[in-house]
């Protein structure tokens, strides 16, 4: 027997049979390096000069002391600040806002992308097909009796393919579409903190702008006042005409600010709008003051080992980078073998009775196995994703010293504005003491309009110094929960 005839007449199973070695040594690995998390944060505070446990207190609203405490910002953070119309209006925006609808709807789109790329690599594929053909032979060209004829040709068919992934490459891109989807989530995670803060943030502007409209018309009945005095003096004779102008013309230009303050008070109504899904010519949207909110007693400060998970923008970019690691094993795993099985039962007959007849029975058994041998596009494509895979690494380092930036940031803030607070507060009461002197003595004559003019002017920006450091104090407080991550729940 010639051996070579019987090398040809083995089985396609023997054939396989002599490569289940390197299936089996293959099968289970994945091309490319495996993903590691990125080690630990080895520094252990946020700031080089830690900041003192409590802030510096004043007595004045919003200006309570604030203790630094090493715990989580609690899930509903905003409830800190005990507002209910603001935990309401944030109900309503975490429902309607297009923005969270739009990040949810991404999320879900990853998801599905993930299930469909699953059900096409993990699991064999399996189509059944019908076919009906009409076809024509002509007989005599090849000596046989009959002439031309037709007839026709029914088949159905059941096919299954396989792709074993002997290097991993499906896996690989598997996984690189779950971290695909863990970033669609981080970015909805951050979605929601940034829209909840933005509501915070927006609201006490808005409480800002009403305390500066309430103090604009307090100054402008004051400078009514001293003009109706200084015509009295005229009549007595001890005023001219030139200090009522000159009141006036100072009180025309208090005028036109509180224009301005009424303006940016409108535009943030119409921000809070859009923040909470709405119209900006609806109703119903809440007037916010500063009576509305409570200054928190406590600031959560986590360890940055721990707050490095919760961060939404942190947790995004590592999951970037363990796409970018996956999708480089993907192109890593296109340079080895790639063997696909496949196998076809159906039947084919004349007629469509017979079509599932025992004698119409066919099938087929066949394997491939692919290996490049020449396509530099493929080594150079792996060379580019490896790139890639550098870059998503420096940017997950530039992300987190960011973060640690905006967190270091916000406690030298919290810190400086209790101090600045507690000087504006005393300047503001010497400036309203120094007022009503100015006033008191302006009305007996004892004092000019210009140093009246001049009292008042330092008296109102005094005033307004207070309602913007009352401000930040509270809008600092909403920034650090944002830059501690939130309520974001540390991932096991």
């Amino acid at each position: 027997m010639n051996p070579l005839t019987t090398r040809r007449r083995l089985p396609l199973w023997a054939h396989l049979f002599v490569l289940s070695p390197l299936v089996v040594a293959m099968v289970g690995c994945a091309s490319g390096p495996d993903y590691v998390r990125p080690e630990s944060l080895s520094v252990t505070k946020f700031v080089t000069v830690a900041p003192s446990a409590s802030t510096p207190a004043s007595p004045v609203i919003h200006g309570g002391s604030q203790e630094f405490v090493n715990a989580a910002v609690p899930g509903e953070w905003w409830k800190e600040l005990q507002s209910d119309k603001l935990n309401h209006l944030i109900a309503q925006a975490l429902v309607a806002s297009p923005s969270l609808a739009a990040a949810q709807a991404t999320l879900r789109q990853a998801r599905h992308n993930y299930a469909a790329s699953s059900g096409s690599t993990e699991l064999p594929q399996v189509n059944a097909k019908l076919g009906a053909q009409r076809l024509g032979a002509n007989n005599a060209a090849a000596g046989l009796p009959d002439g031309e004829r037709t007839y026709d040709l029914y088949n159905a068919t059941v096919a299954v393919s396989y792709d074993l992934d002997l290097a991993g490459g499906n896996r690989r891109a598997l996984e690189a579409l779950t971290a695909q989807a863990d970033y669609q989530s981080y970015q909805l995670e951050g979605s929601r903190l940034t829209l909840a803060a933005n509501l915070v943030l927006t609201a006490i502007t808005q409480a800002q702008l009403a305390a500066q409209i309430d103090a604009t018309n307090i100054l402008l009945q004051g400078q009514a006042e001293q003009i109706a005095i200084t015509r009295k003096r005229i009549e007595l004779g001890a005023g001219t005409q030139l200090e009522v102008l000159a009141l006036q013309a100072q009180m025309e230009q208090t005028q036109a600010g509180l224009h301005g303050i009424h303006n940016k008070k409108a535009q943030t109504r119409h921000l809070l709008a859009l923040l909470a899904g709405l119209a900006p010519g609806e109703t119903g949207l809440p007037e916010f003051e500063f009576a509305d909110f409570a200054l928190p007693g406590t600031l959560p400060v986590s360890v940055p080992s721990e707050w490095v998970r919760r961060r939404p923008d942190v947790r995004a970019s590592e999951a970037l980078l363990q796409t970018a690691s996956a999708q480089y094993g993907v192109a890593v795993a296109k340079l080895y073998p790639q063997l696909t099985l496949t196998a076809n039962l159906g039947s084919q007959a004349l007629t469509t009775a017979s079509l599932f007849g025992a004698g119409s029975l066919i099938w087929s058994l066949g394997g491939q196995l692919v290996q490049p041998l020449f396509n530099p596009g493929l080594r150079a494509n792996s060379k580019a994703l490896e790139a890639g895979l550098d870059a998503a690494k420096a940017n997950y380092q530039q992300a987190v010293l960011q973060s640690l930036r905006n967190v270091a940031d916000v406690l030298r803030t919290i810190e400086s504005d209790a101090l600045v607070q507690q000087s504006l507060e005393s300047a503001n009461a010497s400036a309203a003491k120094a007022l009503k002197l100015v006033e008191r003595q302006y009305a007996l004559g004892s004092a000019s309009y210009l140093q009246l003019l001049l009292s008042q002017q330092q008296a109102q920006q005094a005033h307004i110094n207070t309602l913007e450091v009352r401000a930040r104090r509270l809008s600092n407080t909403v920034t650090l929960y944002q830059a501690m991550g939130g309520g974001a729940l540390v991932p096991s």
